[in-house]
């Protein structure tokens, strides 16, 4: 009897979504039941991270890509991936030794950062920027989940009051505010641990309105976090009214004397947005409702903090915006229209805060295709997989409704691809490349490997791009004869183009595509000659937003230069900036080839642009003295454009009266490819999205950030979430309680 043929899993697209199925699915426990090809439009793996090599062996991301501490999902996945790819095949030592010979752990490829930054209006004028240190957490991203979890909204929440506590009692204005008022509280004895004394002890201070003093209501808030610990035990409808109070009576003492420090200021946004979550949470029984975070889904996160007592300077401060800024949440990409579910705002932040490990941020010491996609890649072929690269999808075509046997359920019958390029004698495409010992992808194809390689790059053919159709040739994939199973993991915004008879035919499909939105996205990244002390940042090395469009986020990326190929001297560091980009008036025809360029060009002078109006206010020194300002401002070459570091230029000195000529020697990108525009969370859109678990298609799941997935934000950790639930939904494995977080409130 001969062996069992594998069952064959035909996977769409490269991003963290599909190769988490992959990654899962090819595990030596399902001892090789699933053989896995991955289907790939052009030479790289990575999605909406995808970064290459360009010149100086540079690199090139779509944007800006830091991992969360709380990324569990992703870091645990990643970290098994290094863990067998430092033993290579059959045992043997692999590649990948650093330069004292040891062979590098997951953690060499991460930088841990503790710093996080915003940029608001200042009560002098212009900007200030305020940076917070999160201390490091026990344990790192990844380890095993002990038995205390950590991912209950009782948990969130107590910290939360553990954190407003603090806050208040190191606010200066609230220790001047204690000392004259002269508070004292006559229940002050120590937080009672039963849960029938923390009631009494609450229902004491409501009885007498102790409430109404401020020093007393932050005592009270140790009863609160007890309390919080206790539920059911405690009621939960007794917490209302000790919140309203508490917060009442805050607001009365600090909202008046905050005003005119920074700082001080800075520190009441934060407590304010605090009590209006937590008044919120209690107000809608989050902690009781089956529905979790998900029943305040239809509310913009803005709306539920105003509904819920913060002040409109809150809701207007940085700490408002860095929420819409991090999750590009501006529909259409326009400033103007920021939309953010509540709840999914909320579970982000409660998770990204309240759960991290190790660091708060954690940036990668290379570009994301290297640390992340390149080692995927090669622990998948190692166990078998196989990769198709240059294949474009063009329709899912279903079966004849027709043939159905009676009770049977709709499936695919085949997969159509145009295949954009072929290899030289039908060989495998080998995509990687080596930079400094580093296994890399190219920013662009090897040409070399090719059929008619030269021609294709004479021709300018853009693998990549959703408007370049040029093709060799086309292919049909059947089912049973080519494919078992499909795990699509394109991009949301692709769908329309390749699901046409799914969406036709199917209302939940059509109500996900209009449902849940995208946008599109632009970023740059510049090298220098000088480091950022040097240019006038006088707060640590951090990531900052909330800063001013068309670029309100960036990072100090300086970190990354070593991992590239620079002539000597190098560049003193790199930034990375990105933010949101506005949607054109009507949506370009399919046949327009030059709509890339154009939105390129665009990028390019929003930078320039950025450069010359804003910088300034981060980094004061990167702009002409003030004796010349004048003359810049009429020339357009405020910026220091020698300060750029050129890849060409062989440590050659550059003139000071470079101009902005010089900006086309850095880097910069419009991500308007469908596929490639970024994942949105507006109110009520999670009732349209469809989880990787659902069945209706007998052979096909769906994959990636903008499927249901329990954390329904788009970002790295929803993807693998989504990419491992595919996996079971085909295998049964991992476990559904194995997907850390799944079950989240």
């Amino acid at each position: 009897m001969g062996a069992r043929r594998p069952i064959e899993v035909a996977i769409i697209g490269g991003g963290c979504a599909s190769i988490a199925a992959a990654f899962e699915l090819t595990r030596p426990k399902h001892k090789g039941a699933y053989h896995v090809t991955i289907y790939q439009l052009g030479w790289r793996l990575g999605g909406k991270g995808a970064s290459g090599r360009g010149p100086a062996g540079r690199v090139e991301e779509h944007g800006l890509h830091v991992w969360l501490g709380c990324y569990e999902n992703a870091f645990q996945l990643l970290r098994q991936c290094h863990e067998e790819l430092k033993v290579g095949p059959k045992g043997r030592k692999a590649k990948g030794e650093n330069a004292e010979g040891r062979l590098r752990n997951w953690d060499d490829y991460f930088l841990p950062d503790s710093h996080i930054a915003v940029a608001g209006a200042s009560t002098q004028g212009g900007w200030v920027n305020w940076a917070a240190h999160f201390p490091p957490a026990p344990g790192m991203p990844g380890d095993p989940i002990d038995e205390q979890n950590p991912f209950a909204l009782t948990h969130y929440l107590a910290r939360a009051v553990s954190l407003l506590r603090t806050l208040l009692l190191g606010l200066e204005t609230f220790r001047a505010s204690s000392e004259t008022n002269g508070d004292t509280n006559p229940n002050s004895n120590q937080t009672p641990d039963e849960p029938a004394d923390i009631a009494a002890r609450i229902t004491g201070l409501l009885r007498i309105g102790a409430l109404a003093s401020a020093a007393i209501a932050v005592e009270a808030l140790a009863l609160v976090e007890a309390a919080l610990r206790s539920i059911p035990k405690v009621p939960e409808s007794m917490l209302l009214p000790v919140l309203e109070a508490i917060a009442s009576a805050l607001r009365k003492n600090f909202e008046e004397i905050v005003t005119n420090d920074d700082h001080t200021r800075y520190q009441w946004e934060i407590i304010d947005l605090i009590l209006a979550n937590l008044v919120g949470a209690v107000r809608y029984k989050l902690l009781t409702d089956p529905r979790g975070l998900d029943a305040i889904d239809h509310l913009d996160h803005r709306e539920w903090l105003r509904e819920n007592g913060a002040s409109e300077r809150a809701l207007n401060s940085p700490f408002t915006r860095i929420l819409y800024d991090m999750a590009m949440a501006y529909e259409g990409g326009d400033a103007d229209r920021p939309m953010i579910a509540a709840g999914a705002a909320l579970r982000g932040t409660l998770r990204c805060f309240f759960t991290y490990r190790g660091a708060l941020l954690w940036k990668m010491r290379a570009g994301m295709g290297d640390v992340v996609f390149a080692p995927f890649y090669e622990v998948l072929r190692r166990r078998g997989a196989t990769f198709k690269f240059f294949h474009r999808l063009r329709n899912v075509r279903l079966a004849d409704t027709s043939r159905l046997a009676p009770g049977e359920k709709q499936y695919v019958e085949s997969l159509e691809f145009d295949v954009q390029a072929e290899t030289l004698e039908a060989c495998e495409y080998r995509p990687l490349i080596d930079v400094k010992g580093m296994r890399c992808w190219p920013t662009e194809p090897d040409y070399r490997q090719l059929k008619g390689g030269a021609r294709m790059r004479r021709e300018g053919r853009d693998f990549e791009s959703h408007w370049d159709h040029r093709k060799v040739k086309a292919v049909k994939l059947q089912v049973t004869r080519d494919f078992d199973f499909i795990v699509l993991g394109v991009g949301i915004g692709a769908l329309p183009d390749v699901c046409s008879e799914i969406i036709a035919s199917d209302p939940r499909w059509r109500s996900m595509i209009e449902g849940v939105k995208t946008v599109a996205t632009q970023a740059f990244q510049i090298w220098l000659s000088a480091d950022l002390q040097e240019l006038g940042w006088d707060i640590p090395p951090a990531t900052l937003t909330s800063f001013v469009k068309p670029f309100d986020t960036w990072a100090d990326m300086g970190h990354v230069v070593p991992a590239e190929n620079w002539p000597d001297p190098p560049p003193r560091t790199s930034a990375y900036f990105c933010n949101v980009l506005a949607d054109p008036p009507r949506p370009p025809h399919g046949s327009d080839t030059d709509y890339p360029k154009r939105r390129c060009e665009e990028v390019r002078n929003n930078a320039i642009q950025f450069l010359n109006r804003d910088i300034e206010n981060l980094w004061p020194r990167a702009t002409n003295t003030k004796a010349t300002k004048a003359r810049a401002r009429s020339s357009g070459n405020e910026f220091r454009w020698e300060l750029l570091a050129d890849p060409r230029a062989n440590g050659t000195t550059i003139k000071r009266s470079a101009t902005s000529a010089r900006f086309d020697t850095q880097f910069w990108t419009a991500n308007v490819n469908p596929s490639d525009r970024y994942v949105l969370s507006v109110p009520g859109s999670a009732n349209h999205r469809i989880s990787p678990l659902d069945n209706t298609y007998d052979n096909l799941t769906i994959a990636g950030d903008w499927t249901d997935c329990s954390l329904n934000l788009g970002c790295v950790e929803a993807a693998v979430m989504s990419g491992r639930l595919a996996a079971h939904a085909i295998s049964g494995l991992p476990a559904l309680e194995d997907i850390i977080g799944f079950d989240h409130p």
